[in-house]
């Protein structure tokens, strides 16, 4: 395989990576880690390193869609970089330190639980439900369109919903996979937000996450231009062909899609790591 092959296939698979990160709020790492690893045999920190990039530039193609058709919640997912963040940094400062084996089979447990989860749906909207007090004081609550027009939800559980942000952040730098699923998990689950503004939300706040963990990266020599330029553009024509499929798409088939990337995605890292 020549320069110019290897560069179209890495292309070809990181627009997928793009549309499915967009889609379901994963972010274009959980598909970019094992596609350069497993099918073009590139070095993971190396792989990790181009992913970061990907992510980022999934987020901003996507995020960008979103905002104007008013479905992200920018007050939530700005007080939730703050927690990706500071964990994004952690992960990614003490990854040298960590076995990927252990954590890969770690995380495949996780994220088979997280799509049992993410089957469980919760009704989008309840009149019934009180509004949280810290979420009230924080101004996070708000609303996103349907076809019946604006409709509000209430935020709940920000306390926990906070520590799962602080926990997807150390594993995004630890594997540069965007970590986008704990992230969904974390606003459909625990604070109860609309899956779809979930998603979106998701979006957002990886690509912040990603550019923290990102420069510990780049530092340390494991971000290839080579390889990162046609990831790079690659997911991001994907994300926007993503990002304008989700805003029509129904809330069950997302959570759907969403169940079985997971599932997929352990396998995948146990597969990796054990066979």
């Amino acid at each position: 395989m020549n320069i110019l092959e290897f560069t179209l296939l890495v292309w070809i698979g990181s627009f997928a990576a793009g549309f499915l990160g967009a889609l379901t709020g994963l972010g274009g790492g959980v598909v970019i880690v094992p596609l350069l690893t497993s099918v073009f045999g590139v070095d993971i920190r190396y792989a990790i390193g181009a992913s970061l990039v990907s992510v980022i530039a999934t987020s901003s193609g996507a995020a960008s869609t979103y905002i104007k058709k008013g479905f992200t919640n920018l007050r939530l997912g700005m007080f939730l970089e703050v927690a990706t963040t500071i964990g994004a940094i952690v992960g990614a400062t003490i990854a040298t330190f960590v076995s990927v084996k252990t954590l890969s089979i770690v995380l495949a447990i996780i994220l088979l639980y997280s799509a049992y989860l993410s089957q469980q749906p919760k009704p989008e909207y309840s009149e019934s439900e009180l509004s949280d007090s810290l979420a009230t004081h924080l101004k996070l609550n708000s609303t996103y369109p349907t076809p019946n027009g604006l409709m509000p939800y209430q935020v709940h559980s920000v306390p926990a919903g906070f520590g799962v942000m602080a926990i997807a952040g150390v594993i995004s730098g630890l594997l540069g996979i965007g970590s986008g699923a704990f992230k969904v998990l974390a606003m459909d689950q625990a604070m109860r937000v609309p899956f779809k503004v979930s998603t979106t939300t998701s979006n957002f706040t990886i690509g912040v996450t990603a550019a923290a963990s990102a420069g510990v990266y780049l530092a340390r020599g494991y971000i290839d231009p080579g390889l990162s330029m046609p990831v790079m553009l690659g997911v991001l024509p994907g994300a926007l062909l993503g990002a304008r499929v989700l805003v029509g798409a129904k809330t069950k088939i997302l959570r759907i899609i969403f169940s079985l990337v997971l599932v997929l995605m352990a396998f995948k890292m146990v597969y990796n790591y054990l066979i």
